[in-house]
């Protein structure tokens, strides 16, 4: 049986959402927990209302909205410092295990990509900072279609650029909603569980939770 070809969500995932605050924690101060909770949920929440309104903005600027808000929200961290939080957002720390996972499975003869709401010099960026470019056969943006996931329309991008059915594709996630439009779709879903969340979308169960990005070669694509 051929190795199933691996597609990774972006954010969450591979990249540390949260690394740009942690950059400048001192900066931000007691509420910088806080504050990049609440740009990380609005930034999604823009994606979700405004695909349902049957409207698109891409990533970077509605990344741009939710820190925005979340500044707002939060007035005693200076304003002063969204440029430089907007810098590191751009160019997003790997999480520690991505390198060696993605290589890992190289190795074993996969071919890997990553599909993912972000905008391509956003992606382009993280990855080439990461220097993950030579580990990923594919980085595939929802930008030419103008459309955030779950929508099927952004998991096709996937089985379309492989050249694959959706039953060969192992999508691997951090987010359970994610991981439901994938298993929708037909996809074999893999949920990154970094925080001990409960579960949710009983009917679109993933084949695998696990607690970490290396834990994947330990399981049954």
């Amino acid at each position: 049986m051929a190795e199933p070809v691996y597609v990774f969500d972006a954010y969450g995932t591979l990249f540390n959402v949260h690394a740009a605050i942690g950059k400048h924690r001192e900066a931000c101060g007691p509420q910088a927990d806080l504050l990049s909770d609440l740009w990380r949920t609005k930034q999604l929440e823009y994606t979700w209302t405004l695909t349902l309104a049957g409207q698109y903005q891409d990533f970077w600027t509605l990344t741009g909205r939710a820190l925005d808000y979340a500044l707002a929200r939060y007035p005693s961290v200076d304003k002063a410092i969204k440029p430089k939080l907007l810098e590191a957002y751009f160019a997003l720390d790997a999480f520690p295990d991505a390198a060696p996972t993605l290589q890992a499975l190289k190795e074993r003869g996969s071919r890997t990509g990553i599909l993912s709401n972000g905008s391509p010099n956003m992606l382009t960026a993280a990855v080439n900072g990461a220097g993950l470019n030579r580990l990923l056969d594919q980085v595939l943006s929802v930008d030419p279609i103008r459309i955030y996931k779950p929508r099927p329309e952004v998991y096709a991008l996937a089985t379309k650029a492989f050249g694959i059915a959706a039953g060969d594709v192992v999508f691997v996630s951090s987010n359970r909603w994610d991981v439901m439009g994938a298993a929708a779709f037909g996809f074999r879903g893999v949920w990154i569980n970094r925080a001990a969340m409960p579960d949710e979308y009983p009917d679109h169960a993933p084949r695998h939770v696990i607690e970490n990005l290396g834990a994947l070669l330990t399981v049954a694509a």
